[in-house]
């Protein structure tokens, strides 16, 4: 499953009514939005107009402070399938709503109705990503999540384009409100009907007693979300995305006018080219990842944007006015197609670094509390995005800086909330280094993973060919492993970092430290009773020869004092790599290649019992073959 495209999920019943449900109201929403903000801007004067966009920005996201706790115990409470249906019915009715009130003319009933939408949002919000592991496997989260992503950013772009253009329309003697009417009907209308054919989902805590009170609850769950660091810094991390997408998107129209001197016609293309970049980077994200929740990517994603966010406050800051505000006028300036790569390339590494957290906060919250979680990042995202006004608002007006400047900033404060998110979870930089070795310097395949107990305790017996074994095996193996590891290669400066982040145990001879030694079999014994999954290279060095060595009796020892089953694996095409010491000592003397075609090869799991020294060798060698 890992090795078919994302896309073969838009054939499933189990995706395709959600994923249509989710793009339709996410269009509806901006649709109505947007054409309300134009509206307003051509209906009232210009100090009356810029207090109600504003006033309808805030009623928007007022919603998602107010009722997300609740929304997130309502999603883990009852089936989300039928609360979906529950939430597009509301639609259809605040629908008729919103095109009574644009034919009324009555400005206070059509901000009533863009409230009652931030609602309908706040409610949607948790279902919607709490419904996705319930339905995917675990091997389709990553692409079910690019796709809703890569749909949800078309959506809003779609909408506001869609909203933009009608409410144009809207003077005397033309059809816009009606087309808008029709619209915004139509979308409700047929998300409903789509989200008829959404399979149930049922409901992890049925009994759970709601909490109405959105200060406590909130507090509760962002405790929650703290006992396991990476999810409450992937939220962290979520919602910073979030302030930064806000200062981009919301200043491109000021930018566009005031800075480069262009149409509208040239904001909607300056949208696109972001849209477009998030849609290529989430779609990328399930390919570079194969199918599994890549944590390295983030640490890419998170060095575009700030590359990609400098770049473009540089090449705005030196683009040259256009002497027409024409879309061909645009095009034809030096720095236009510079300024566009720049967008697309925010786009698609935000796609790269947003869809691994939201994967990864699916995957693994309490399945009890999932919904719940999701909504806390839900009202950490409406934070952010407020911060992200009131830091345009410091900078740009009371701080005089230009548009450029700002993106700027914004573009280093990225690269500042990246190294503090991946300090608290270093495991975010060693899934990077893996990520990279397993792409750079070496080919890697797979053949009978899926053999490995994906729960419980269980020790992995290995050959041991270089000082980059266990980074390769942790690349393969998408179940976190601990190593018990020679002492000596556990101590390399900058791999002691991977390895200390992922818990391995360093060991070395009775000999040499027998209070080493034992504190070794202890933490051996302790993580096999917590149900970790450990793994032991039990020739206790490192090949000179490339040739397998006899297996300690270590490994017999371990399974003496805790039995777990066994799982016999070999590493094939790494002697002769940079890592091994072929041709004399690693590092020192340069091999015959500087990358390796490797495979990662796993036998069937061998009970304690049977697991002896001497029979682990033959199934090891056996499995390695002649692909030293």
């Amino acid at each position: 499953m890992a090795n078919q495209s994302q896309f073969h999920l838009l054939t499933s019943r189990r995706f395709l009514p959600f994923f249509s449900t989710q793009f339709l109201g996410a269009f509806n929403d901006n649709v109505y939005k947007n054409a309300l903000i134009v509206m307003i801007a051509f209906r009232l004067v210009e100090s009356e107009a810029n207090a109600l966009i504003n006033l309808a920005a805030g009623l928007f996201i007022l919603p998602f402070f107010l009722f997300s706790a609740s929304a997130g115990q309502i999603a883990d409470k009852y089936d989300k399938g039928r609360l979906i249906r529950w939430i597009k019915l509301g639609e259809i009715g605040i629908g008729a709503l919103g095109v009574f009130a644009l034919f009324s003319g009555s400005n206070a009933l059509c901000l009533t109705v863009l409230f009652l939408l931030g609602i309908q949002s706040a409610f949607f919000g948790p279902v919607k990503y709490a419904i996705i592991p319930q339905h995917l496997k675990r091997s389709e989260l990553i692409g079910g999540n690019a796709l809703v992503e890569m749909g949800t950013f078309v959506a809003i772009l779609t909408g506001t384009i869609v909203g933009s253009l009608l409410a144009g329309l809207t003077g005397h003697g033309q059809q816009g409100i009606l087309y808008l009417g029709l619209v915004i009907m139509s979308a409700a209308t047929l998300g409903y009907l789509a989200s008829r054919s959404i399979p149930a989902a049922p409901a992890p805590t049925p009994n759970l007693k709601i909490n109405p009170n959105p200060i406590t609850q909130t507090h509760k769950i962002l405790r929650a979300s703290a006992n396991t660091p990476s999810i409450f810094y992937s939220i962290i991390g979520i919602s910073w995305f979030w302030l930064m997408g806000a200062a981009y998107l919301t200043q491109i129209p000021s930018f566009t006018k005031n800075v480069l001197g262009g149409s509208e016609s040239v904001v909607t293309l300056l949208l696109c080219s972001f849209t477009i970049g998030i849609a290529i980077g989430s779609l990328i994200c399930e390919r570079l990842s194969s199918g599994f929740i890549e944590l390295g990517l983030v640490p890419v994603g998170a060095a575009g944007l700030t590359i990609s966010g400098i770049a473009l406050g540089i090449v705005g800051g030196n683009f040259a006015e256009l002497h027409e505000p024409s879309f061909t006028a645009f095009l034809s300036t030096d720095g236009a197609y510079s300024l566009l790569s720049c967008l697309v390339l925010l786009g698609g590494f935000g796609g790269l670094y947003i869809v691994p957290l939201y994967t990864m906060i699916q995957d693994r919250s309490d399945p009890a509390i999932r919904a719940q979680i999701i909504s806390v990042n839900n009202i950490l995202n409406a934070l952010f995005m407020v911060a992200s006004a009131l830091l345009g608002i410091l900078f740009l007006n009371m701080l005089d800086a230009t548009i450029p400047q700002f993106f700027l900033v914004i573009a280093l404060m990225n690269a500042a909330v990246a190294i503090f998110v991946f300090a608290k979870v270093p495991e975010f930089a060693m899934r990077f280094l893996i990520w990279a070795l397993s792409h750079t310097m070496y080919r890697v395949k797979h053949q009978g993973l899926e053999q490995i107990p994906t729960e419980g305790p269980a020790l992995i017996a290995c050959n041991h060919v270089s000082y980059v074994d266990a980074l390769l095996l942790a690349g393969a193996v998408r179940r976190p492993i601990r190593f018990i590891m020679y002492k000596p290669i556990y101590e390399i400066p900058i791999l002691h970092f991977v390895f200390k982040t992922g818990r391995a145990i360093p060991i070395c001879s009775k000999q040499k430290d027998p209070e080493g030694y034992e504190q070794a079999f202890q933490a051996i014994e302790d993580g096999l009773k917590d149900g970790d999954l450990l793994c032991i290279f039990p020739e206790g060095q490192l090949t000179k020869d490339g040739e397998l060595q006899p297996f300690k009796a270590g490994i017999e020892k371990i399974l003496e004092r805790t039995p777990v089953p066994v799982i016999p694996m070999a590493l094939q095409g790494l002697w002769g790599s940079f890592f091994s010491h072929k041709d004399g000592h690693a590092f020192t003397t340069l091999p015959k290649r500087f990358w390796s075609r490797v495979s990662v090869v796993a036998g069937r799991p061998v009970e304690a019992a049977g697991a002896k020294a001497e029979a682990l060798y033959r199934q090891v060698l056996g499995l390695r073959g002649e692909k030293r």
